[in-house]
């Protein structure tokens, strides 16, 4: 996962109090309607507290970071508290995964508006995520000036994607990627058994994915089992031509 810069955020203007939780309001975050600043209001929702350290400190001389997160569930409940102008979203998170909170924000909040921020590129993460309401996809390779025009467009109602990811979305809209399956073969694997997918896929022998997982090469094999019976595939060969033909490869 590529770190943006850490460069120090450069310092607001004084306010009353425009950072400091009141009882019952959600950790790290602003409530909804605090005085406006005039710059666009984000929260960040990531894993990784260095990752999400390095963004604020990128975005924040451009956009107010009023909140993040660290798992679905406290994504739920910022994103809920604040109702922020954009929302950047990591899609593989603790708790259900940032489709889950797309959902479950967009069941009581429909206009609120994400920008998915992940190291994956994968056709399934992308297709997921726009499929869930997301606005756009970058990947956290993307420069600091350019995640804030992609924050910018985003606020503004646009669609905003990084350049080879554009591609998956045209190919879902065209047909070329039936996009219903592909949802709804993967949901039904596990994290973990997804990464296994892959690995597997591109022809790693069950020793090389122990390595590369830090999994013992049993667990290894009970995971290829479970996704061989879950897609009702008959062997290796089979899950290497499903997974190239979904381009998860």
């Amino acid at each position: 996962m590529t770190q943006p810069p850490n460069i120090p955020p450069q310092p607001r203007s004084a306010g009353p109090a425009a950072g400091s939780p009141t009882p019952g309001q959600a950790a790290g975050s602003q409530p909804a309607g605090a005085q406006s600043t005039g710059r666009h209001r984000v929260v960040v929702v990531d894993d990784h507290a260095m990752f999400r350290t390095g963004v604020k400190a990128e975005i924040g001389r451009a956009v107010d970071v009023i909140g993040e997160a660290a798992d679905a569930d406290t994504a739920i409940k910022v994103v809920l508290a604040t109702q922020p102008d954009v929302v950047l979203l990591d899609v593989h998170l603790p708790g259900g995964g940032g489709i889950e909170v797309l959902r479950k924000v967009h069941e009581k909040n429909p206009e609120q508006k994400f920008l998915a921020l992940s190291v994956s590129d994968a056709a399934e993460d992308v297709i997921g995520v726009i499929r869930a309401g997301a606005r756009g996809y970058v990947t956290k390779s993307i420069a600091g000036n350019e995640l804030i025009d992609a924050i910018r467009r985003v606020a503004d109602g646009d669609a905003v994607f990084s350049p080879r990811l554009a591609g998956f979305v045209l190919d879902a809209f065209s047909g070329a990627i039936d996009i219903a399956s592909v949802d709804e073969d993967l949901d039904r694997l596990s994290q973990r058994e997804r990464e296994v997918l892959r690995l597997i896929a591109r022809g790693y022998a069950y020793k090389e994915v122990a390595k590369e997982l830090f999994i013992s090469i049993k667990t290894v094999e009970t995971h290829v089992s479970s996704v061989l019976r879950k897609l009702q595939l008959s062997n290796r060969h089979q899950l290497t031509r499903w997974a190239t033909d979904r381009r998860l490869v």
